[in-house]
């Protein structure tokens, strides 16, 4: 980049944050890590400066391939393949980026691989399994003595619509009040890549969402609330943690339940319509999956089911 702009190193990676951001719409967790990977593919590769204190600018026309096959090979020892897979995205991305914007004359990562992510079988619940956990959600809504708890309401209607949409947890709570059409029995929601999509719900959470929005929310809502459809004690948005935390406590009152966080409730979702007979098509678009070979690890699972089934009951299996 000498020569280019004399930009350093935080300039330089404020530039490509806003180019993640504007142009290709990645959300904030993955712009800070691509510019985690970056920060430290610079800091690591490219000379420092000459004299304590000065600013890092990096030359980015000194950057070659052998440097990032090395820079990626340094954490293979002691990094996962997903991260080591995400930092071979981060370099590609920056790299492709600087090309373009005039910042480096070639692009170095063009013949840059990178291990490929392990493509394990999400941990699912059993569909009765689900059902004993929304029960037991259901269940410490109204204690003892006096009337119904406002965050138990938002808890049920958490998890239900969870389960009931294949939602991410991010793209629930994020979700406002008009997002929500009790009529249709749809929730709109922003995905990755700011891609809006409407999902459908059925009755058991539409009763959840409507008890919320008439018993809970009205005892919750503050100044501070604005359009958020589901609020923390304090009156704010919800946090995901705390639906992790909510959801990690009832998982202890099933038995045999297999660990699980709100995205297991995503996976649950999508293999109990695909166990029910639902098509592949019709489950990316529920779950908002830019291609279909990402949906089809869900049929991985209904097979694999199928076939522990079948070694436990066939006579000759």
């Amino acid at each position: 980049m000498a020569g280019v702009s004399g930009e350093d190193v935080e300039q330089l990676l404020d530039a490509f944050a806003t180019h993640l951001r504007v142009e290709k719409g990645r959300s904030e967790h993955t712009v800070r890590a691509y510019r985690s990977d970056v920060r430290d593919l610079l800091t690591t590769t490219l000379p420092g400066p000459g004299e304590p204190g000065a600013a890092h600018v990096p030359d980015l026309a000194a950057l070659g391939l052998a440097d990032l096959r090395a820079w990626l090979a340094a954490g293979s020892e002691h990094l996962a393949r997903a991260t080591l897979a995400r930092r071979a995205a981060s370099v590609r991305t920056f790299t492709a980026w600087a090309r373009r914007t005039g910042r480096a004359a070639s692009d170095p990562a063009l013949r840059l691989q990178a291990p490929r992510r392990h493509r394990t079988l999400p941990h699912v619940l059993a569909a009765e399994q689900v059902v004993d956990l929304l029960d037991a959600a259901a269940e410490r809504v109204v204690p003892e003595a006096g009337p119904a708890d406002p965050v138990r309401l938002r808890d049920v209607a958490a998890l239900e619509l969870l389960y009931a949409t294949g939602c991410r947890i991010s793209e629930v709570v994020g979700a406002d009040v008009d997002d929500v059409d009790l009529d249709r029995r749809v929730l709109r929601v922003l995905g990755k890549g700011a891609k809006e999509r409407t999902v459908p719900f059925g009755e058991p959470a539409l009763a959840a969402v409507q008890a919320w929005l008439s018993r809970g929310r009205p005892a919750l809502v503050t100044a501070e609330s604005g359009s958020a459809l589901l609020l923390g004690r304090r009156g704010r948005r919800v946090d995901q943690r705390q639906v992790r935390a909510v959801l990690q406590e009832l998982l202890t009152r099933v038995p045999g339940a297999p660990p699980a966080t709100p995205h297991g409730f995503r996976h649950s979702a999508a293999t109990h319509m695909l166990d029910g007979g639902a098509d592949l098509r019709s489950v990316q678009e529920l779950l908002g999956h830019a291609t279909l070979s990402t949906t089809q690890v869900y049929t991985h699972v209904s097979v694999e089911r199928l076939r522990r089934s079948h070694r436990q009951a066939h006579p000759r299996a």
